[in-house]
């Protein structure tokens, strides 16, 4: 009988991480913050940040070319394709004029969309190879609405999808370790009259799938995060790099991912930790409470008014919903 040796499962290792949100929302500036990234711009987005990048692609004979030179050169540590759906075009036009289509639809049952996907498969393998090389790989997309429908349920619901075609989407968010969504947040605050009035527009990322998105990750994050490269770098760099995660050093409690200004006593923000509660959920216990103005920043509260729901907490907490 052979001797086995038996293996710890948990591996440090580069990961394949799939950004995707609304138009606007700095997709690129979120990427740009990854370990030494290195760019493919497929659309002309990076002219306003300071990064290193590989000519742009002209098609997407080329975009292959320089994923495999990545793979066997890696130069720095993250290689970030931004943006997945302006690749996804180089693939449509490169099968066009190949096969001298007027479109990628479903003519032949389908055989047009079979061989796109079979070309981001070659994409995928090729980032594959990269990340065997040692670098991340990072995708960004944009997010597109989309009506859907539960077969098994009656009535249907907008949930947001990545702006790509349905197939493409699907090998994508089956290959990548970690599928981060980013939108806008935005919450809905009774007045005294009874009318509702949208305040908020707080930038935030979500982790884990809902009804209204895909999301996923392998690092153990809240479902909920700030739109904000700390929020996930100290549990990214421990899975990637093997580096211990490290106690916040800006006065928050450690591991709770939410950022306050100066102004925020301590004592607030410690019971915001507790409670689970998010510096918008904060806000609307001043809204709701009509301590101040809908409207007014988070920095413009006085210490006399955070020292007052700190001491009545628990009747602030009722407030936050």
């Amino acid at each position: 009988m052979r001797n086995f040796t038996i293996q710890k499962t948990r591996k440090t290792e580069p990961m394949k991480v799939v950004l995707y949100g609304v138009e606007g929302i700095g997709k690129t500036t979120f990427v740009s913050q990854f370990p030494d990234p290195v760019f493919i711009d497929t659309e002309g987005s990076t002219g306003f940040i300071d990064a290193k990048k590989m000519p742009d692609p002209e098609d997407w004979t080329m975009l292959l070319e320089e994923i495999a030179f990545m793979a066997q050169n890696p130069q720095g540590k993250t290689l970030v394709i931004d943006t997945a759906d302006w690749a996804e075009e180089l693939a449509k036009q490169c099968l066009m004029a190949k096969h001298k289509w007027q479109a990628i639809d479903q003519t032949d049952y389908g055989v047009r969309y079979v061989a796109l996907s079979n070309e981001i498969i070659r994409l995928l393998r090729g980032l594959e190879m990269v990340k065997n090389a040692g670098m991340n790989v990072v995708l960004t997309a944009h997010a597109v609405q989309k009506k859907f429908e539960l077969p098994d349920q009656v009535g249907s619901f907008d949930r947001y999808v990545l702006k790509l075609e349905k197939r493409d989407a699907a090998l994508i968010k089956e290959w990548c370790d970690m599928l981060l969504f980013a939108s806008y947040k935005t919450t809905v605050v009774a007045s005294g009259s009874g009318s509702k009035k949208a305040t908020g527009g707080q930038r935030v990322m979500y982790t884990t799938h809902m009804p209204a998105w895909d999301a996923k990750n392998r690092l153990g994050l809240p479902d909920e995060l700030p739109f904000e490269y700390e929020a996930i770098k100290d549990k990214f760099l421990a899975a990637t790099e093997g580096a211990q995660a490290k106690p916040q050093t800006n006065g928050l409690p450690c591991g709770y991912p939410y950022k306050y200004p100066p102004s925020v006593p301590q004592k607030v923000v410690e019971l915001a930790s507790q409670s689970g509660l998010t510096p918008n959920s904060i806000m609307t216990i001043i809204y709701n409470g009509k301590f101040m103005p809908e409207g007014t920043s988070i920095e413009a509260v006085p210490t006399q008014l955070w020292e007052h729901i700190a001491d009545n907490w628990q009747v602030a907490l009722s407030l936050a919903k």
